[in-house]
């Protein structure tokens, strides 16, 4: 039997997936201890893990009979790819296993920003009664999203923006051609300035790399539709929090939901301090109960099968 060992949260049918036909070793706070998870590599076939185990040079040269890493989500910053193919160690990420909650949350969350819902909330509870006020909001009906990285996540928020009734653009420098047909409808693709200039609602779905670092700095952030608002769920580091925080305060943008940011665990999240048509999550767009088991079950067997593969 091949040994996995797994050491951050999977569910509890995907860890039973793994364990009728590997030994495992489970242990969900292995990440914190950085010299107890490198013991724990000597003699590992995979390793199973979420976004904060660094499977770097220092865990890989520990894991000699490491054959396969599975990462329960999509982004893969926390593993160091090149030393992985060095050591021909394949990697398996879940694509598209949490795009369905990613893509609510991204609906929901400019619904709520572009009808002003934080604000109100506010105000209600502070004893005002700002109906006047908020009944000038604009419906999300008809208005424009734009889509920064059309890839499969970005293609579900498409589906879902549509049905609810927005007009959908998308901007992919992997992609070439005028429009990409999503069974009924078609979503044209813009330069990034032309969508950013046409788009009431902006949401960013690109992976981040040297080229995506701070794309979404002061500059392009000016470049946005007056008044419109930003959902990143993508990763933090691909917008300047600062650039961002002076817009939303000066109302150059008019409100911006962040899941995602450039320190994570965020501790000091000051330059939002005052700011109140923001939404500030702790990373959690892609992560619900269903997605959950949907992300743990696909690496299980996709580690499985791999596994069984060498045999």
């Amino acid at each position: 039997m091949s040994a996995i060992l797994i050491s951050e949260f999977i569910t509890s049918q995907a860890l039973e997936t793994l364990r009728s036909r590997n030994d495992v070793i489970y242990e969900p706070d292995l990440y914190k201890d950085r010299t107890a998870l490198i013991a724990a590599m000597q003699n590992i076939d995979a390793l199973v893990v979420r976004n904060l185990t660094q499977v770097n040079e220092e865990v890989l040269n520990a894991a000699p009979k490491l054959k396969v890493v599975g990462r329960l989500g999509v982004g893969l910053e926390n593993i160091e790819l090149p030393a992985c193919a060095k050591r021909n160690i394949k990697v398996i990420p879940a694509t598209g296993a949490n795009a369905e909650s990613v893509a609510e949350y991204v609906v929901g969350a400019a619904v709520a920003l572009t009808r002003g819902f934080i604000p109100a909330t506010i105000a209600t509870l502070n004893g005002a009664w700002p109906r006047p006020q908020f009944s000038g909001y604009h419906e999300f009906l008809g208005q424009t999203l734009g889509i920064v990285g059309f890839g499969s996540i970005g293609r579900v928020v498409a589906k879902k923006a549509h049905a609810f009734g927005l007009q959908c653009v998308a901007y992919d420098p992997m992609l070439s051609g005028e429009a990409v047909e999503l069974g009924g409808f078609s979503v044209p693709l813009l330069k990034l300035s032309e969508l950013l200039a046409r788009s009431h609602a902006v949401s960013l779905h690109l992976p981040y790399l040297p080229e995506t670092k701070n794309l979404f700095d002061a500059t392009t952030l000016d470049l946005m539709k007056e008044g419109a608002c930003l959902v990143n769920t993508a990763r933090g580091g691909i917008v300047d929090e600062v650039a961002l925080a002076e817009r939303l305060r000066s109302g150059r943008i008019g409100g911006a939901a962040i899941d995602v940011f450039a320190a994570e665990p965020a501790k000091d999240l000051s330059h939002f301090s005052g700011i109140e048509n923001l939404i500030l999550t702790p990373h959690i767009a892609g992560v619900t109960h269903e997605s959950n088991e949907r992300v743990s079950q696909m690496i299980a067997d996709e580690v499985n099968l791999y596994l069984g593969a060498l045999k």
